[in-house]
């Protein structure tokens, strides 16, 4: 199976698979139910701007299996980049096959090739040890940061 997963980068047409993977995703990883309108639109937003990130696809047996976004950061502790990793999604009979190790692997690549790239970051829930184990056998470290957010999401919606 490890042989046929193909990694490229996600074009509009891939739009309701990246939809439908972000909602399982919330759903699997958070207990959260996602809007199917509102993480659409916000997936061809950023198919439409790769400023705002961009998504890998994995393909396999002709259809996707995996996906992950990429979105920048601005270091200038560092002068360069740090690329984000976000909406790691793989289904789950493909779990477990390589499909994300062939994905990181892909994004990593480009990274470096683009010279100005100074390392790779995620966040993953606490709660979520085979994942963590993933990302560690693939050379990632824990940090020392913790992540803070004020998200006002419900409240914005609200006003409308």
């Amino acid at each position: 199976m490890n042989d046929t997963i193909l990694v490229r980068a996600a074009v509009a047409t891939d739009a309701d698979a990246i939809t439908a993977f972000n909602i399982a995703l919330a759903r699997e990883s958070e207990a959260r139910t996602l809007d199917a309108t509102t993480v659409r639109a916000g997936v061809v937003a950023l198919l439409a701007d790769p400023a705002r990130g961009r998504y890998f696809i994995a393909d396999a047996d002709r259809r996707i299996v995996g996906q992950t976004m990429v979105t920048a950061e601005w270091s200038d502790w560092r002068n360069g980049w740090f690329w984000w990793i976000q909406s790691v999604y793989v289904t789950p009979e493909y779990r477990r096959t390589g499909v994300y190790r062939r994905l990181h692997a892909f994004i990593r690549a480009a990274a470096l090739q683009a010279g100005d790239v100074r390392g790779l970051r995620l966040y993953v829930e606490h709660e979520n040890r085979g994942a963590q184990q993933t990302y560690a056998r693939l050379g990632m470290r824990r940090t020392s940061y913790q992540l803070f957010e004020e998200d006002w999401t419900a409240e914005l919606a609200t006003r409308k």
